[in-house]
């Protein structure tokens, strides 16, 4: 066990990381920190499927970290999640425990696996107006002018493109120093789960999410005075509930254009795992159907190995 920093369990929606991860730390008497983008926001939990009774094994509580750490409307960043881990990831190893990072996250994953050097870049007002008139289709073309695309969810909306422009540009004409980041040998666990499967898993997953109050959750977060145009950032739930809320599309069309949406999100996270893969990383994978307890026992195997 003393040859691994950490065990990382990543995989797609609905696969079960989360409550496998869980058992395992359990199994471990360890604790959590969570690699996914949107959990870390308050009062966002059935959109973002915090599934937080997944935490309680056997009557017994699981600390996890990074979930619940920044209110609804806030841009929170890659740069903020190293930091973030880093004070969750030495506050469990000063306990003697080894960490489990858990999510579907792929860059925040990527971004302390690899520790990438990232530093904040500032708010650029200048470049911001120069942009605002420009459509999404304009946008993207400045932003492949910076460099090659390989996630879309940079020109998802306008604002989250200027914010993907501004960075470049930031990152164009500044001397930039970067920062030093741990190098962590982790045991990586993917979670795989039949194609057929995970799209019943996640229909399945959707009606019940919406069946337990998903658009009232979004009705109260709006109410809140956080503006549609910063909830339909966060994507995926957020986007399409906010855009029925608001009269954009009907019940039906918000219902089965997202579905569509969260079998796609699914398939570009499995896309951004085999790049992983091919980018140097070992990725042990186990069948998601395995009894709990045999996929435990393969784990402590691999640690021990």
């Amino acid at each position: 066990m003393a040859n691994f920093d950490l065990i990382t369990i990543l995989g797609p929606t609905a696969s079960g990381k989360t409550s496998f991860a869980a058992a395992l730390a359990y199994e471990l008497d360890t604790e959590i920190i969570s690699a996914d983008s949107r959990q870390i926001y308050k009062q966002m939990d059935l959109g973002t499927g915090k599934d937080l009774e997944d935490y309680t094994v056997n009557g017994k509580q699981i600390p996890y970290h990074l979930i619940d750490i920044a209110e609804p409307g806030y841009k929170y960043n890659v740069f903020e999640y190293q930091r973030d881990f880093l004070m969750a990831y030495d506050s469990i190893i000063h306990k003697g425990k080894l960490p489990i990072l858990c999510g579907g996250t792929g860059m925040y994953l990527e971004s302390v696996l690899k520790g990438y050097k990232l530093i904040p870049v500032p708010e650029n007002k200048v470049l911001r107006e120069r942009l605002a008139d420009k459509s999404l289709q304009e946008l993207t073309e400045i932003l492949e002018s910076y460099k090659t695309l390989h996630n879309s969810t940079d020109v998802d909306t306008a604002k989250r493109a200027i914010r993907a422009i501004e960075i470049e540009e930031y990152y164009l004409k500044e001397d930039i120093r970067q920062r030093e980041f741990p190098k962590l040998n982790s045991l990586i666990i993917g979670v795989d789960i039949d194609r057929e499967l995970r799209r019943k898993k996640i229909s399945d997953r959707l009606r019940q999410r919406l069946d337990a109050g998903m658009v009232d959750e979004v009705k109260k977060i709006l109410e809140q005075g956080i503006s549609p145009e910063d909830l339909i950032y966060y994507g995926l739930e957020y986007k399409y509930l906010t855009l029925y809320i608001t009269s954009k599309i009907t019940y039906e069309e918000m219902v089965s254009q997202l579905e569509i949406a969260i079998h796609q999100f699914a398939k570009r996270q499995m896309t951004w795992f085999r790049g992983m893969e091919r980018r140097g990383f070992t990725i042990h994978w186990l069948d998601a159907t395995l009894p709990m307890q045999d996929k435990i026992e393969r784990v402590k195997c691999l640690l021990n190995s």
